[in-house]
C-alpha cells in the first residue's frame, strides 16, 4: 500500500516538476520577448532623436561676422570716416586722402571709404550745393571743380544737373564778384565769364544785371 502511495506521489511530483518546467519556459520566453521589444524600442528612439537634431542643425544659419573681426585701425578709420561725413561732403578719393592725412594707413583708409555707407553721387550733389552757397560757378566750371575734388565725371555731371542752380543767375553773381575786386569793360567782362564756362547768352545776362 505504501508502495502504491509512494508511486502515486512520485508520479504527482514528476507531473508537478514538468508543469513548473513549462511555466518557467513560458515565463522565460515572455521575458525574452519583452526585453527584445524594449531593446528594439530603445534602439529606435535614439535614431529618431539623432535625425531630428541633425535636421535642426542643418537649418540653422551661420552667424554674421561681428565687428570683433575688424582690426583696431579699421574700426577707428571707419569711425573717423562716418564722423567726417556727418559734417562735410567728400568724394571717395577725397575721404581716403583726408583719412591718410589724419595718419591712417592707405589700407585702413580705403577700408573705411569702402564700408562707411556713403552714396558718392549724393555726396557730389551736396558738395555742388555747398560750393554754390559761397561762390558762383558755370555749369562746366562746377563739374571741373567737383572732378578736382575727386568725384568721377559721371557723379560731377549728375551733381551739376541736379543741384538746382540757375546758370544765368550764377553768371550775374560771378560778374558781380569780378567787379567787386577789379575793373572790366563790358566786352572784357563778357569774355571773362565765357572763359569761366558760361555761355555767351549767360555772360551777356550777367553783365547786364550788373549795370552794363
Amino acid at each position: 500500500m505504501k508502495r502504491i502511495i509512494s508511486a502515486i506521489l512520485t508520479l504527482m511530483l514528476c507531473f508537478g516538476l514538468i508543469g513548473c518546467g513549462n511555466l518557467s519556459t513560458s515565463n522565460t520566453d515572455g521575458k525574452s520577448d519583452n526585453s527584445s521589444s524594449i531593446t528594439d524600442s530603445k534602439s529606435d528612439n535614439p535614431s529618431t532623436i539623432t535625425d531630428s537634431n541633425e535636421s535642426y542643425s542643418s537649418e540653422t544659419s551661420e552667424p554674421a561676422p561681428s565687428g570683433s573681426s575688424l582690426t583696431m585701425g579699421q574700426k577707428n578709420a571707419l569711425r573717423s570716416a562716418q564722423s567726417y561725413l556727418r559734417y562735410s561732403d567728400f568724394s571717395y578719393t577725397g575721404l581716403i586722402s583726408q583719412l591718410e592725412y589724419e595718419g591712417y594707413s592707405t589700407e585702413d583708409a580705403t577700408f573705411a571709404a569702402d564700408n562707411c555707407g556713403a552714396d558718392w553721387t549724393e555726396q557730389a550733389v551736396k558738395s555742388a550745393q555747398s560750393y554754390l552757397k559761397y561762390s558762383a560757378f558755370s555749369y562746366t566750371g562746377l563739374i571741373s571743380q567737383l572732378e578736382y575734388e575727386g568725384y568721377s565725371t559721371e557723379d560731377a555731371t549728375f551733381a551739376a544737373d541736379n543741384c538746382g542752380a540757375d546758370w544765368a543767375e550764377q553768371a550775374a553773381k560771378s560778374a558781380k564778384e569780378y567787379l567787386d575786386y577789379s575793373s572790366f569793360s563790358r566786352d572784357g567782362l563778357i569774355d571773362q565769364l565765357e572763359y569761366e564756362g558760361f555761355t555767351h547768352d549767360q555772360a551777356v545776362y550777367g553783365v547786364e544785371q550788373n549795370g552794363y
